[in-house]
């Protein structure tokens, strides 16, 4: 093997190791753009991959035959394993970063890597992934390697470490490597740092970037490695289990996170995007004429496959159901700690329950009528595994129930008389697990009084007034009727008399005569707009703005 391929190998190694190591901790990090606690993962199985492809490099590169033509061939090589390794948004951006990097360090024929290359290098990764994203999002992994290709830039710029002689020797090299890395590793952790005053779902969820902090993860594994250093002692970055996972983002209509790979001749990165976006979101197509790599969160990953048939051949599929992870993690979180308190939401249909247990909440189910009884409370309350209770009625009909069953219940439970599903749903962001009972009611109410609702359902008989015959749409908001008409008309103006707010979130019928698409244009104008599906009896559509 060539010295360079050999130490370039090591440096991966120590990313991979550094990687597994931090895995969970990552994972629990990641509540962008999907809480599905994915990223640890996805990020190991990219660096993995090239660190294989790295070895079976060694069986063909003997020492001495890295030349000019070798280094290009490693580069295509590692890129390619990258890109086919790459899962997940987070694998796919890092997958872009190791590329752009790895392209600008060939670019000077017969030159050393040195401490301005290396910030060359970053700074061409930079500009690779943030391509590579249609919507870039400021706080995330893209934010902190624009931080550190920035920092180490400046640092050269203000009187840095010069280039490196031809004929440097490998002690030198690594040690002026290192104190470049050294300076970026700390423009990283400023930029992790500030995550949160950048991006409102993590400032909402009280964690950094899950993606910032996996990739100085990997830089802090590589000065490590350079100086010949344990991995030095990152600040451990803990996902509270107290809070509740704030799920802001489009990603939370599309139930699937789907990746394959394509191969074939004359591809195009940006071919077929738009018909990917007409069927999900959060889509990634990125790689080279002989092979792309495909990412997108969708219902149907069939339909997103068929869309390259004829293009090349599809291999690689991974199909990763997103509701279940997040589930997942935020049940790994709850036990990982001791519990305060959780939240007991009474509920209508399983779609409904879906969405308050991805939130964390405990749920008890009942029929359309919404009124269990004051003994199935308490069983419900009983079976909560906290050591207190925070109960949403999701209905005033539940309340006086509710009242009885805290009263009677062996744990402390504080009621809190939720109207409607939306609101609930709404507010739960405001509890955290690690608190009392009594403080997450007042949180909850507290925030209650800036949440209005709304709903357009079907009118089940012809108004007196003439003004709607059965059949008809209906809009209300906070439960007087203020629309009539086709089901589209009430909802548009519906989201028209909310537009004063900010933040929309809508739980949408699939037995509606309304598209998500129509609901997305009809809700353009809102800051943040978060679409749910969940059918709930009598409503074709559930609004609640802040």
């Amino acid at each position: 093997m060539s010295d360079s391929l050999g130490r370039f190998t090591k440096v991966m190694e120590a990313a991979v190791a550094a990687l597994e190591e931090r895995r969970e901790e990552i994972n629990d990090l990641n509540v962008f753009p999907v809480a599905d606690g994915d990223t640890g993962d996805n990020m190991l199985l990219t660096v993995r991959a090239v660190t294989e492809e790295l070895t079976r490099l060694d069986d063909e590169v003997s020492a001495g035959d890295l030349d000019d033509v070798g280094r290009t061939e490693i580069v295509e090589a590692v890129a390619r394993a990258a890109l086919l390794g790459a899962r997940g948004n987070s694998g796919v951006i890092l997958s872009q970063l190791i590329r752009g990097a790895a392209e600008e360090l060939i670019s000077r024929h017969g030159k050393p890597v040195d401490p301005q290359l290396l910030a060359s290098a970053m700074l061409k990764a930079a500009g690779q992934a943030r391509g590579s994203v249609r919507d870039p999002q400021e706080g995330t992994i893209l934010t902190v390697i624009d931080d550190m290709a920035s920092g180490l830039g400046s640092a050269i710029a203000d009187g840095g470490a010069g280039p490196l002689p031809d004929n440097v020797d490998a002690t030198t090299q690594d040690t002026a490597l290192a104190d470049a890395l050294a300076v970026a590793v700390v423009a990283g952790e400023a930029s992790v740092a500030r995550g949160p005053e950048l991006l409102d779902v993590l400032r909402e969820s009280g964690v950094v970037d899950a993606g910032g902090y996996g990739l100085l993860v990997i830089f802090a594994a590589v000065l490590a490695c350079l100086r010949g250093e344990p991995t030095p002692a990152l600040a451990h970055q803990n996902a509270p289990t107290g809070r509740k996972v704030s799920t802001n983002h489009a990603s939370s209509s599309f139930q699937y996170c789907v990746n394959f790979a394509v191969s074939g001749t004359g591809l195009d990165a940006g071919m077929l995007t738009g018909e990917l976006e007409a069927i999900g979101d959060s889509v990634l197509v990125v790689g080279d004429s002989s092979t792309i790599r495909v990412h997108v969160h969708t219902d149907d990953a069939e339909q997103a496959t068929a869309l390259f048939e004829g293009q090349g051949t599809v291999s690689r599929l991974e199909v990763a159901d997103m509701i279940d992870q997040v589930r997942e993690r935020q049940e790994r979180l709850e036990t990982s700690t001791q519990v305060r308190s959780l939240v007991l939401a009474v509920v209508v249909g399983p779609e409904i329950r879906g969405l308050f247990e991805a939130e964390g909440a405990r749920v008890i189910e009942c029929d359309k009528t919404l009124n269990p009884s004051t003994s199935e409370l308490i069983d419900a309350i009983e079976a909560v595994p906290a050591e207190q209770v925070v109960l949403l009625t999701g209905s005033s009909n539940v309340v006086m129930a509710a009242e009885e069953a805290a009263r009677m219940a062996s744990k402390p439970v504080a009621v809190v008389p939720t109207a409607t599903v939306q609101e609930g749903l709404f507010v739960l962001v405001s509890h955290q697990h690690d608190r009392d009972a009594s403080e997450n009611a007042t949180e909850i109410t507290e925030a209650l009084a800036g949440v209005r609702t709304a709903g357009v359902a079907e009118a089940s008989v012809a108004d007196k007034a003439g003004r709607f015959n059965a059949g008809d749409a209906i809009g209300f908001i906070e439960g007087e009727l203020v629309l009539w008409g086709t089901p589209e008309d009430v909802m548009v103006q519906l989201v028209e008399l909310l537009s004063d707010a900010e933040l929309l979130l809508a739980i949408h019928s699939d037995d509606a005569p309304l598209t998500v698409d129509q609901l997305r244009r009809a809700t353009e104008s809102f800051e943040q707009v978060e679409i749910h599906r969940g059918t709930h009896a009598g409503w074709w559509l559930l609004l609640a703005v802040e």
